[in-house]
């Protein structure tokens, strides 16, 4: 057992004995239902679950086993900084678009499931677009290419 693992477990019997339990370990390895925001990619629809608190952005697209193709997730950000993105528990093969205010792509990064290897953005950024892998790359979108929706200024 890792020490992350068995810190994991010390502190699940901890809050279980005290009859409290965050919903983050309620929901401990399985997917997450966020509220949705539709995004557009020239002719694309893009259907993106809004991952905008810490605790969204900390378990994302974890523990799910499939995704639709015009599915994804949009992390937001408080400020534009320079993000980083890792794949732990995360079961499926995903490209991660780093999005300008204005919806500019700034880079995409291609990342491996289960991989702690990370993935940044190349400038500040306060938006990650999460989709299944090879979607940007299938529908001809790279660094300079815009979205647009509501979140987009």
């Amino acid at each position: 057992m890792t020490l992350i693992k068995f810190r994991t477990a010390l502190l699940w019997l901890a809050l279980t004995s005290l009859g409290t339990v965050p919903a983050q370990a309620q929901n401990m390895g399985q997917p997450q239902e966020l509220p949705t925001v539709t995004l557009h990619a020239g002719m694309h629809n893009i259907v993106a679950q809004v991952a905008k608190t810490n605790e969204q952005r900390q378990i994302g697209l974890m523990f799910r086993k499939e995704m639709a193709a015009h599915e994804g997730m949009i992390f937001i950000f408080e400020e534009p900084a320079t993000q980083c993105f890792w794949m732990r528990n995360t079961l499926l093969p995903l490209s991660a678009a780093f999005v300008a205010d204005d919806g500019s792509i700034v880079n995409i990064e291609d990342m491996k499931p289960l991989s702690d290897a990370s993935h940044c953005s190349t400038k500040p950024v306060r938006y990650v677009l999460e989709m299944n892998q090879g979607w940007f790359a299938k529908r001809g979108l790279k660094s300079g290419s815009k979205l647009t929706g509501p979140l987009f200024k």
